[in-house]
C-alpha cells in the first residue's frame, strides 16, 4: 500500500520567492496547500499572480483569505503613504522601511498554522529571505525559529505529540540570484510572478521600488533577463 503524501501549507504571495518555495516543496514530495492573503495591499496584481503560480504548480487547494490590514495602516503597502523609490543599497539595508507591514508574517503564519492543523499537516513553507531583503524583522532566521517554537507550544498537535511542527524557510540565506537560479532548475516560470510595490493601473512594474530593484539585480546577477513587464521609461 502506497502511503499518502505529506501535506504542507505554503504561503504564496505571487512573487518570485513564493513561487520558488512552492516548487521546492513539490520537489520534496509534499501535497501542496497554498495560502494567499487579500490584506488590502495596494499592489493587488500580486493576487492575480498568486492564482497563476498556484495553477501552474497544480496545488491541491489554493485558499485566498480576506484580511483587511488597511484598518491599521502604518505601511506604504496598506496606507496612503508614498512607496520609496530609487533607494541606494545602503539605504535599503539601514533601518526598517515604510513598506514594512506591521507583524505581517506573524499574522500570515498564524493563519497558516490553523489551516495546517485542520489538514493534519505539520509543515509550513514561507519564502522569507535575510540576504537580499529590505530590512524586515520578520524575514530573519531568528523569527522563523521563534515561530516554530510557538507552533509546537500552542497547538494540539504540538502538545499531544501527534506531530512536530516545522517552518521551512529554504530561501532565508540565499541571494536573490541564487533563488532565481534554483527556481529555473525546478522549472518555475517567473513570467507568472509579480513583485512590484507600486505598479501602474495595467500591472506593469515601476522598476524603482525596493522590490523591483532587488528583483532586477537578482536577474542581472544570475545572467538572466527578468520576464516581468515594466513601465516604459
Amino acid at each position: 500500500m502506497v502511503a499518502a503524501p505529506r501535506r504542507a501549507v505554503v504561503l504564496v504571495s505571487g512573487g518570485l520567492d513564493s513561487a520558488t518555495i512552492l516548487a521546492m516543496a513539490a520537489k520534496q514530495g509534499f501535497e501542496l496547500y497554498a495560502l494567499s492573503f487579500d490584506y488590502g495591499q495596494r499592489h493587488r496584481f500580486e493576487l492575480e499572480a498568486a492564482v497563476r503560480v498556484c495553477a501552474a504548480a497544480r496545488v491541491k487547494k489554493h485558499v485566498m483569505v480576506p484580511l483587511d490590514l488597511r484598518s491599521f495602516g502604518g505601511s506604504a503597502l496598506t496606507d496612503n503613504i508614498a512607496v520609496p523609490k530609487d533607494r541606494s543599497e545602503s539605504e535599503m539595508t539601514s533601518g526598517i522601511p515604510i513598506t514594512y507591514v506591521p507583524a505581517r508574517n506573524t499574522i500570515f503564519l498564524s493563519v497558516a498554522l490553523g489551516w495546517a492543523e485542520v489538514l493534519g499537516a505539520t509543515d509550513l513553507f514561507i519564502g522569507v529571505n535575510a540576504v537580499d531583503y529590505s530590512g524586515y524583522p520578520d524575514c530573519r532566521p531568528e523569527f522563523i525559529a521563534a515561530f516554530q517554537a510557538l507552533a509546537n507550544l500552542a497547538t494540539k498537535a504540538g502538545v499531544e505529540g501527534d506531530g512536530c511542527w516545522k517552518v521551512h524557510a529554504p530561501l532565508v540565506s540565499l541571494s536573490k540570484a541564487a533563488i532565481i537560479l534554483r527556481g529555473r532548475e525546478l522549472g518555475v516560470d517567473y513570467s507568472l510572478t509579480h513583485s512590484c510595490y507600486d505598479p501602474d493601473t495595467s500591472g506593469h512594474s515601476c522598476g524603482h521600488c525596493d522590490s523591483c530593484q532587488l528583483r532586477l539585480k537578482g536577474f542581472a546577477d544570475a545572467g538572466l533577463i527578468d520576464p516581468a513587464a515594466y513601465v516604459k521609461q
